[in-house]
């Protein structure tokens, strides 16, 4: 169940994952990596924004892992209660994308993110790899990615409505509006 900040119930959601603890390490995977903002980078953003007055927005991308692409063979039985002959439950399903449950998907969806935006100009910090930025005409904007939400700001509004309208081209997004909560940090 997906829940209100009150406390009622905003949606129910249903997810298939897999098993990902039975994966073995060097035969399912080989690297894990989960993209989460260092806090000094957070704070060095927000420091910014505050002292050049820019405009923060907030985004999050919709079933996040099911957008990485996979480097590895993996297969996956069927889902019990699936709706399918008795010969067919005996087949396994080879996954083409990334899946939740699986310990690579947060790389496989960060490595396909990353390849998105280098290819649309924007360059990524070395110091952080969840910071990335694009310059032009003298003008900035850059964001920060925790898992699946992402701050964007800069003083640059037509590059950030570009990036906006990019990523909705690309991944399936939401826009949350405004930056008010992000890291566990309520932002006024």
């Amino acid at each position: 169940m997906k829940y209100k900040v009150d406390g009622s119930i905003e949606r129910f959601k249903a997810r298939l994952v897999a098993k990902g603890y039975t994966q073995t390490y060097g035969i399912d995977y080989t690297e894990t990596f989960s993209p989460v903002a260092k806090i000094n980078t957070v704070r060095v953003l927000l420091s910014l924004t505050a002292n050049l007055d820019w405009p923060l927005q907030q985004f999050n991308v919709k079933n996040v892992f099911l957008h990485g692409e996979l480097s590895e063979e993996v297969y996956m039985n069927l889902s019990p209660g699936c709706m399918v002959s008795e010969k067919q439950c005996q087949k396994v399903c080879k996954l083409k994308k990334s899946f939740y449950g699986l310990k690579q998907s947060p790389r496989a969806w960060f490595g396909r993110f990353a390849k998105s935006m280098r290819a649309f100009g924007y360059r990524q910090s070395n110091s952080d790899h969840t910071l990335f930025l694009k310059k032009q005409h003298g003008k900035i904007t850059t964001f920060i990615v925790y898992v699946d939400d992402m701050v964007v700001t800069g003083n640059d509004p037509e590059e950030r409505k570009a990036l906006q309208n990019y990523l909705s081209r690309e991944f399936e997004m939401k826009d949350l509006g405004p930056l008010k909560y992000f890291l566990g940090i309520e932002v006024s």
